[in-house]
């Protein structure tokens, strides 16, 4: 539905989705856009929320001030409160703003009287410009790498300055220059008209020198969630780091993406808003809302969410105990899921969360039901550890097709279930993450007596490296992890093809007494495994027979070929 708002002499065209009963969502966009910026983000909300969004006066649908001093941002504030008084009469409105519309928004959201209006307040790529004035201050005189901040902040801001010059900016828009670069450099804006560029120009010079130059103390007590756009090239996350000061009830959000997020990254955005809006109107708050929240960290990988399958034994269970030693919470899965929740039991004694599943990873629907299951109750995991596995040693005459399709759907099926159904959660969520894909030294080192089992590790590796290729600009590391011979369980129930029951026994113990000679501990493993998602390491060889296998792979393939026909059994 679309209306039309009177405030301070200009008529605002404001629309509003939804239901008129719901919490509303008040979507205010930046310079040089329209309201058009948040066309992704609005399907995403309606369903749930009353969304209201409108053109900023000069843009769009709106009317423009008779005066540039119009463009002052008390005019932008009341403006707020008169869309927020008309389509939410009843009840404080939650404010979402990007660019200029967060900066104008801060002045209403750090005004006493005028923030009973605004029940919670998210900014995008937009501070506040007194809370930047009194950061610039507060850099002047700090230490060098405090210094270096405001050095990149002033390089991101270059075009301020020439906003200030007098006719070379409105020359700039008049020449179609202004909207060839901004097709160029912010594909993803909402691009208004060469009159609504030149009339925007106001807003630079109505307010960035007066603010910067003399900032006032403006504090708030509303939740505010500030989304820091990681890439963005005008404003840098450093911004935000006085924010405590000024707003202690606050969330920082990290989000892969340029300045131009709601149109980047609308699922993204969409989720922030919901479950910031969820939790203030009296829900419990979201993971990743928990996460925002700023606290005392115990590690690099504190307050994280690790999946792990096979996590109920082996290099699984010490994995999961790694990463919540380094305070991650986990989830545990197992296709034993009494182990699962020993595992899970082990990590919450350490002091941190944890769930347990009982899960087939070969099971592409039983996945897909364990991966919505995770996102339902504890949120998008950041790092996904894919380690469930079966050994299958025999040769390949002696392997049927249903020995086949079993090792298969485990460690390769699993591996793809694992990266497909959680991959696609994370890109959509738009904060990285990493993919951690058990595979083997055998993956590059060939032997007779295990075909099926290298055949899957090697396309677990191969799979590792094209998917850390299509993952890159997503911001997700993918690593392959390749151990040699570490004393697991693996060697008790693989299973030994050729021969009979007794034969396949006693190449079992051969197995387990060598394994365990070797004596190399799942624990070093999982170190392995914490110190690849933290370097972001694409192949990680573990054990000295990985490595040297792994040289001598690309530097003597005939001779790793030759070394395949040996039977490291004996036999």
């Amino acid at each position: 539905m679309e209306c039309r708002v009177q405030s301070d002499g200009v008529t605002l065209r404001v629309c509003e989705h939804g239901a008129g009963d719901a919490p509303t969502v008040v979507l205010v966009h930046g310079y040089p856009d329209t309201s058009a910026v948040w066309d992704g983000v609005v399907p995403l909300l309606v369903e749930r929320f009353h969304v209201v969004t409108y053109d900023v006066r000069g843009a769009g649908g709106s009317s423009a001030p008779a005066d540039p001093h119009g463009y002052a941002l008390e005019a932008l504030a009341l403006d707020l409160l008169a869309v927020i008084d008309a389509t939410s009469p009843t009840r404080p409105a939650h404010v979402v703003g990007h660019d200029w519309g967060a900066i104008g928004a801060w002045e209403a959201v750090t005004d006493p009287a005028r923030s009973r209006r605004i029940a919670s307040f998210t900014a995008i790529s937009g501070p506040c410009l007194d809370h930047v004035g009194k950061w610039i201050e507060a850099r002047k005189i700090a230490s060098p790498r405090a210094l270096g901040e405001l050095v990149s902040q002033v390089a991101r801001s270059w075009y301020i300055g020439l906003f200030q010059l007098p006719g070379l900016p409105e020359a700039v828009w008049k020449g179609g220059f202004a909207r060839r670069v901004m097709g160029r450099i912010a594909a993803d804006a909402a691009v208004a008209s060469t009159s609504d560029g030149l009339a925007g120009l106001a807003l630079y010079r109505e307010n960035v020198g007066p603010r910067l130059r003399a900032p006032r103390e403006r504090h708030t007590e509303l939740p505010v969630q500030v989304v820091e756009s990681v890439h963005d090239r005008f404003v840098s996350p450093a911004l935000y780091d006085d924010l405590a000061r000024w707003a202690p009830d606050h969330y920082r959000r990290r989000l892969e993406s340029g300045h131009w997020a709601p149109r980047s990254h609308p699922a993204a955005i969409a989720a922030a808003i919901g479950e910031l809006v969820d939790h203030v109107e009296g829900g419990q708050p979201a993971r990743a809302l928990e996460q925002a929240r700023p606290r005392t960290r115990r590690g690099p990988f504190d307050g994280k969410l690790v999946v792990v399958t096979g996590a109920g034994s082996g290099i699984g269970r010490a994995t999961a105990l790694a990463f919540a030693d380094e305070g991650a919470d986990l989830v545990c899965a197992d296709i034993d899921a009494a182990a699962a929740a020993r595992t899970a039991r082990l990590c919450e004694l350490i002091g941190v969360r944890g769930a347990s599943y009982a899960v087939d990873v070969s099971d592409a629907a039983a996945m897909e039901r364990f991966a919505a299951a995770v996102r339902g109750a504890h949120g998008v995991p950041d790092i996904v550890v894919s380690n469930a596995g079966i050994g299958l040693e025999g040769a390949f005459l002696d392997t049927t097709v249903a020995d086949w399709d079993r090792i298969l759907g485990v460690n390769l099926y699993g591996v793809i279930h694992g990266a497909r159904c959680f991959g696609q959660q994370m890109v959509e969520r738009g904060q990285g993450g990493h993919i951690v894909n058990i595979a083997s030294g055998l993956a590059y080192m060939p032997t007779k007596r295990l075909p099926a089992y290298c055949t899957t590790k090697a396309a677990v590796l191969m799979l590792s490296e094209c998917l850390g290729a299509e993952l890159a600009p997503h911001h997700i590391g993918v690593s392959a992890i390749c151990p040699g011979v570490v004393d697991t369980a693996i060697t008790r129930s693989t299973r030994y093809l050729g021969g009979s029951a007794a034969s396949a026994e006693q190449r079992r113990r051969g197995a387990v007494r060598m394994y365990r000679k070797r004596a190399f501990p799942p624990e070093r493993v999982a170190s392995d495994i914490v110190r690849a998602v933290r370097d972001r390491t694409p192949v990680v060889p573990v054990t000295a027979e990985a490595k040297v296998g792994r040289v001598l792979s690309r530097l003597s393939p005939a001779l790793t070929r030759r070394l395949a026909r040996l039977d490291p059994l004996g036999r």
